[in-house]
């Protein structure tokens, strides 16, 4: 079997993520080894984690990289180490036993594939779809719209998501200096289909992912790094970016006064500004 690294994010969430890494560590692989990324954490992660979890390696970041910068230390430890391919997990997920052979099996089936995602379920439901491998983005509208069924994708949600090693060694990392959090996963599906690798959904990889576990849906600072990263995707990747970044703006003012949230509002319109 391929050797495969398993990188979990962690940001002052241990609870979640003690309950991650001991659903992969009951995966029917053969060669994986998992491996926690503490980005910062002010909660006593470290301690609860290595209590927890003593046979597992953890590494800190030594501070809050975001997202991208954080998942790109595991990633990079990962390659020199050896891995032929790196699997990317949400710390607020659980996996079932053969989410991730069902991953590599495909990859392996098809060398032309530089990253795989998983059928994504909401946490506490059976078979509740959240998300079916990735999503679909509208260049035009600035807009991108989460698949729940089988079919193209643009991008792999970074919840779960292999990458294959010769794919990231041709086209590098998450851009961590664009993307401190969120469409950092986005422009990297981006980037693997322009040099031409193939993205794709194992549907027997089966995740249980809560939303937004780490900020929490509806808060302002939630609003203002999707903003900000969106701004930043659009200016990167759509045809004509003044047009695409205002139509994406104006959607996200507008529903922010429809509901009523002033402080999202603001923060989605500073956002804009320091992009």
């Amino acid at each position: 079997m391929k050797s495969v690294f398993i990188v979990v994010l962690n940001w002052n969430g241990w609870q979640d993520t003690i309950a991650c890494v001991q659903s992969l560590l009951r995966l029917k692989y053969a060669d994986f080894r998992v491996l926690i990324i503490d980005n910062g954490s002010t909660d006593g992660s470290q301690d609860q984690l290595q209590a927890a979890l003593p046979g597992v390696d953890l590494l800190q970041t030594g501070a809050n990289l975001g997202f991208g910068g954080g998942c790109n230390v595991g990633i990079r430890h990962a390659l020199a180490s050896g891995a032929e391919y790196v699997w990317l997990v949400n710390s607020d997920a659980t996996v079932d036993p053969d989410a991730l052979a069902a991953m590599v099996k495909l990859a392996d089936q098809n060398p032309e594939v530089g990253a795989v995602g998983s059928v994504l379920f909401d946490a506490g439901t059976v078979d509740q779809v959240q998300l079916w491998g990735g999503g679909r983005i509208n260049l035009w509208l600035g807009r991108s719209n989460h698949c729940v069924s089988g079919g193209a994708i643009d991008f792999v949600s970074g919840a779960s998501l292999l990458l294959r090693r010769a794919a990231l060694e041709e086209v590098g990392l998450f851009d961590e200096e664009s993307f401190f959090m969120y469409w950092e996963d986005t422009d990297l599906g981006f980037r693997l289909r322009n040099a031409g690798w193939r993205l794709a959904v194992a549907p027997d990889s089966h995740i249980w992912h809560k939303q937004s576990a780490s900020l929490g849906l509806g808060n302002p600072v939630l609003d203002a790094y999707a903003a900000r990263s969106c701004v930043r995707f659009l200016r990167r990747h759509a045809p004509v970016p003044k047009l695409s970044v205002a139509l994406m703006l104006v959607r996200m003012l507008v529903k922010r006064v429809l509901v009523g949230r002033a402080d999202r509002l603001h923060a989605v319109w500073r956002a804009y500004r320091s992009a």
